[in-house]
């Protein structure tokens, strides 16, 4: 593979990466005091290429920042400063998308290309916190390190390398999870519209059903409203039954989820609400039955 600190662009169509990941760590409270980049490229749901480097900050080092890092002074003697590596960092995002774990990173490059006045890196920036957040939405978490444990990820919290492999890696796993393409992730999500009305009569006459995993207005609400159901967008006390998107048994998001908790913690206090897979609905028969949760 040709190193791409050296080779600053070497796109082909068969070699171009579909989009690009990048972390930095700062040595103070101040975001243009870069100390360590870690870039990682992507293509076809593999990684392509990776560059790291310490970089002088030409800054203080906070004792704060070096605990959460371990990066000090003395690591950074005779590394380059950020307008050395400028343009290698330029010519790995330029024009790319560019994903970084919430817009921390975005916003320290732009302040370290005012500092030490280089141009600004133009490149279309892509948040994985919001794709995780959207893909994996009842996650009590969607910090790197949560994501990386619960999706399996290998990772070195807070070295730039390894934040930005696995935040590449949480790009990866969610279009695989949801099936919705990069360039989709780049356009603001689609607002639920109204739920369905219900039919006027069927057999979820008078069932109030709460929906995990599915819009308000998506397939599954569809089917139950034509069945007499009301769909309600969020579990209460008048809730008759939580119908959950999939199958049984439940993954861990789903049984950490609020929802899910709040029709747990109402079953407890002697509530009738029903936990259910759209499994267990047995369309059109729609046999509500208690899961086994």
């Amino acid at each position: 593979m040709l190193d791409p600190a050296t080779v600053i662009r070497s796109d082909t169509p068969d070699t171009a990466p579909d989009f690009v990941v990048i972390d930095v760590e700062t040595a103070c409270s101040r975001v243009s005091s870069i100390c360590q980049v870690g870039i990682v490229g992507f293509r076809d749901g593999q990684e392509l290429f990776e560059y790291e480097t310490l970089v002088d900050p030409r800054d203080e080092f906070n004792v704060f920042n070096t605990r959460i890092h371990g990066i000090t002074e003395h690591h950074v003697v005779g590394k380059p400063s950020f307008a050395d590596i400028h343009d290698v960092v330029n010519g790995h995002l330029s024009g790319r998308t560019t994903v970084a774990h919430s817009y921390f990173d975005k916003g320290a490059l732009a302040a370290a290309c005012r500092i030490h006045e280089r141009a600004p890196i133009e490149t279309v920036w892509l948040d994985s916190v919001r794709v995780a957040q959207r893909a994996w939405p009842d996650l009590p978490s969607h910090r790197l390190g949560g994501l990386a444990q619960y999706l399996g990820i290998a990772h070195r919290h807070h070295d730039a390398l390894s934040d930005a492999r696995a935040a590449g890696w949480v790009i990866v796993k969610a279009i695989d999870h949801t099936g919705i393409a990069l360039d989709e992730w780049l356009k603001p999500p689609r607002k639920p519209g109204p739920a369905p009305r219900p039919a006027p009569t069927g057999p979820l006459s008078g069932e109030r059903i709460a929906i995990l995993g599915e819009p308000r207005d998506g397939r599954l609400a569809c089917a139950i409203a034509a069945l007499g159901g009301r769909i309600v967008s969020a579990v209460g006390n008048t809730t008759t039954s939580l119908v959950i998107a999939g199958r049984a048994p439940f993954a861990y998001s789903v049984r950490n989820s609020g929802a899910y908790r709040r029709a747990e913690q109402y079953r407890r206090l002697g509530g009738t609400i029903r936990i259910v897979s759209e499994v267990e609905l047995d369309l059109p028969g729609l046999s509500l039955r208690t899961t086994g949760a």
